[in-house]
């Protein structure tokens, strides 16, 4: 079974995260958040589960630590089966 999933641009990710740009790309740097997607020769978008789910663990309280490992898993399920789960 495929669940497929929607992309969201900058300004939807800035959105729902609450932050603005220059701290979303701060955390992409240091490890905190997914890399974009390139969807174009000048456009990327980040899936919108990966969003959710690292908002989620936020809320749930966990550590930079676990957010982390949390972005490493988000970026190795990319790779595995097209990041479709």
């Amino acid at each position: 079974m495929t669940n497929i999933t929607s992309l969201l641009r900058l300004p939807n990710v800035l959105h729902e995260r609450g932050v603005r740009k220059t701290q979303h790309y701060d955390d992409i740097k240091r490890g905190l958040f997914t890399s974009p997607i390139k969807i174009g020769k000048r456009a990327s978008a980040w899936p919108a589960h990966e969003v959710a789910v690292i908002n989620q663990a936020r809320i749930a309280g966990k550590s930079n630590e676990e957010i982390k490992k949390l972005v490493v898993q988000l970026h190795t399920d990319r790779t595995q089966n097209g990041g479709v789960q």
